[in-house]
């Protein structure tokens, strides 16, 4: 129970066959509804803190301390893990202050220079009992490799998992970041081929884009850890602005971010459920 190592979390779920989400955090009260949806479901969770998200706190550690010491009053187990980190540095900072993981981003750089630099940060993260992930493509700019289009080699996935000596990789199949509406198409028969030819558990990031039909059919077909974020600060953002609609005079702000907070409780409840297989997926109209 309480804080657990990322690697735990993720074993469970491979040996399982399950979906295992991953929610990023933007704040305190993102931080406190993650959690308890994850208890309102009874099960693990993995809580993300991205580069963006310490540069919004000014650095990483205020963040980070604040997530991990909600993380070790949960009653479900919770690990914590650094999301897209295109700074050696702050991995290896977030390694340093025990979080249970890290995800080194090095998608934008040349193959050989990424190869490099993830496999010194995996030794340095390994040393210290810390799981790695990782991620492989060929395009840069913000979506790296899951800009529209772009799909992970498997034989090139080899080659690198064997080369840098990570625990899970992120693969491009069809998603993208930052989408707000469900529509991105996976490529199935491709996490197949990947499923078969890596003994690593697969990532799939920008999964708010994805429909949960797609994403318990991404499951089956091999997927592991799966990635939300825009999604979930939807239901935060909608739940905030009905507040302030309904209550023009308001000036506290915990009334307003609770009312976020305690929306995010329910949908992450049965985001859980539904990446498990207890619950059923949504039909997208």
């Amino acid at each position: 129970m309480a804080l657990t190592n990322t690697r735990d979390i993720m074993d469970l779920a491979a040996k399982a066959g399950t979906g295992q989400g991953a929610f990023n955090v933007i704040h305190l009260e993102t931080i406190e509804g993650l959690i308890g949806g994850a208890e309102a479901a009874g099960r693990p969770v993995i809580l993300q803190i991205s580069e963006n998200c310490a540069k919004f706190h000014g650095g990483l550690e205020p963040v980070a301390l604040a997530t991990l010491a909600a993380a070790r009053k949960a009653s479900v187990p919770v690990s914590v893990h650094l999301d897209h980190a295109e700074d050696e540095a702050l991995a290896y900072q977030a390694v340093d202050l025990g979080f249970g993981s890290i995800m080194f981003d090095g998608a934008h750089l040349e193959y050989a220079h990424n190869v490099e630099v993830t496999a010194r940060v995996a030794a340095y993260a390994h040393a210290r009992g810390v799981y790695v992930e990782a991620e492989l493509g060929k395009v840069g700019g913000k979506d790296g490799a899951h800009a529209p289009g772009v799909l992970t080699d498997p034989a090139e996935a080899v080659a690198f998992v064997a080369a840098t000596g990570v625990d899970a990789l992120a693969v491009a199949v069809g998603s993208s970041h930052a989408m707000t509406e469900r529509s991105a198409a996976l490529n199935l028969v491709r996490i197949a081929e990947l499923k078969a030819a890596l003994d690593v558990p697969l990532v799939l990031h920008g999964s708010s884009g994805v429909s949960d039909e797609n994403i318990v059919a991404a499951i089956a077909a091999g997927m592991t850890k799966i990635n939300v974020s825009t999604h979930l600060n939807g239901f935060f953002t909608r739940a905030v602005r009905n507040y302030l609609d309904e209550n023009p005079a308001v000036v506290d702000s915990r009334k307003y971010l609770g009312a976020g907070r305690a929306a995010l409780i329910p949908e992450v409840s049965r985001l859980l459920n539904v990446f498990a297989g207890v619950t059923p997926a949504h039909k997208e109209a």
